[in-house]
């Protein structure tokens, strides 16, 4: 998709800033660097953002790095104990995590000029950096403000031989020795996922997955995970149905480095049987179609985590005007306003009662959904993250920042 295609939805003045910006980064190479092609909102991110770059000039390049089954069963122990979860990693553990992630040392290209670590995964590839030219930035998606000292103490030493790291959140910055960035993610309002769809393409989809289109649906959308709480969510439907006519769709997936998502949809499918009004959709990491065409269908989005780097599913429930029910953890509290775009809550129980009032209040639900929508278009689309990203890379390749540095354009609440 061409920058100039977005100037619908974002405006000429908004285009004309960010081609003025990559006027000073032509021809500077970028490469990117995670876990995994398919599946999460990294993944969906840097699939949008990298061709973006490249169309402004900048010699972007997206690479992942491979591993053994052992290293993704370590990294996750990791990812949830930065969460702040009580998974356990030990010395061994680590030495693994380590040597695994230095296996890819070759993925490195030596004549980028900058290089971006996301997440833990490529984390101890910063040992191959030299003092130089190149600069590497860690990019954390994950809400480090509960994080296990022992295993962040680990991680640390790392991050701080980078030149930089980027969090979603201010509460996710850490004290550390080097500039720090926040940059909230965004999601493409062009993409499959997120274009407007005619009612007989949502129709199809609906039909697909003998979900009744005359009753009202309430919809999550997430990874089978235990973080982000599907078991609560049908609990919380169960309760909802007592008072309200209803059926639940839980629509999600698993990524390749998460090893924990098939256990967790088994449990799903346990907890859900015997409801036939309880739709349990395992779907591939490219049914962007699907996904788009449910939360268009849905009258309430859900989205219950437990814990919460960002939660894009929120923003893009939000773009397609939809009232949303989050779990009042991470970025989620950071996109619903509270009564305003939607209801955060902390209990099954409250999200049964939000669920029965949205459900029984249509007016208010559409009001939400207008008023979220807005607030995603001047805060939360793919031409304000990359803006921001183009500003941080300025900042880093001239070494002129210190401190946080807050990149983004919200007009705050």
């Amino acid at each position: 998709m061409h920058l100039e295609a977005y100037e619908s939805v974002v405006g000429s003045e908004e285009i004309a800033e960010i081609r003025a910006l990559a006027r000073h980064l032509r021809g500077l190479k970028v490469q990117h660097i995670n876990s995994t092609r398919v599946g999460g909102g990294v993944a969906e991110i840097l699939a949008r953002l990298t061709p973006m770059m490249n169309e402004l000039g900048i010699e972007a390049q997206w690479s992942v790095m491979t591993a053994k089954p052992a290293f993704f069963e370590v990294t996750k122990a990791i990812h949830n104990a930065l969460h702040g979860a009580t998974d356990l990693v030990t010395d061994s553990m680590f030495r693994l995590y380590s040597a695994e992630a230095m296996a890819n040392r070759d993925l490195v290209d030596k004549e980028a000029d900058l290089v971006v670590l996301h997440d833990p995964q490529p984390l101890p590839l910063i040992r191959t950096q030299r003092r130089g030219r190149r600069r590497t930035i860690w990019r954390c998606h994950i809400d480090l403000s509960l994080a296990q000292i022992g295993v962040w103490g680990l991680l640390r030493p790392m991050v701080e031989r980078c030149d930089a790291a980027v969090f979603h959140l201010v509460d996710y910055a850490k004290e550390l020795l080097i500039p720090q960035f926040i940059i909230p993610p965004a999601i493409d309002p062009l993409s499959d996922k997120n274009r407007d769809l005619s009612s007989e393409e949502i129709r199809k989809v609906l039909g697909r997955f003998s979900i009744d289109p005359s009753r009202p649906i309430v919809l999550q959308v997430s990874r089978f995970d235990f973080l982000k709480d599907p078991l609560g969510v049908i609990d919380a439907y169960k309760i909802a149905k007592k008072s309200v006519d209803c059926q639940l769709v839980l629509a999600g997936g698993s990524a390749a480095d998460d090893p924990e998502g098939e256990k967790v949809l088994q449990l799903v499918l346990e907890r859900a049987q015997g409801d036939q009004d309880i739709h349990v959709l395992n779907l591939s990491p490219d049914s962007h179609v699907e996904i788009n065409a449910l939360q268009r269908a849905a009258s309430v989005v859900v989205q219950k985590s437990l814990r919460e780097g960002f939660g894009l599913v929120v923003t893009e429930a939000m773009w397609k005007g939809k009232s949303v029910i989050g779990g009042a953890v991470g970025g989620i509290r950071n996109q619903i306003i509270q009564g305003v775009t939607g209801f955060l809550v902390n209990t099954v129980e409250g999200t049964a009662f939000r669920i029965k009032e949205l459900v029984a209040n249509p007016d208010l639900a559409q009001r939400f959904g207008e008023a979220g929508r807005e607030y995603v278009r001047t805060n939360f689309l793919l031409t304000q993250y990359l803006k921001s990203w183009m500003v941080l890379i300025l900042s880093v390749v001239q070494r002129q920042t210190r401190g946080v540095l807050e990149l983004r354009g919200e007009k705050r609440r």
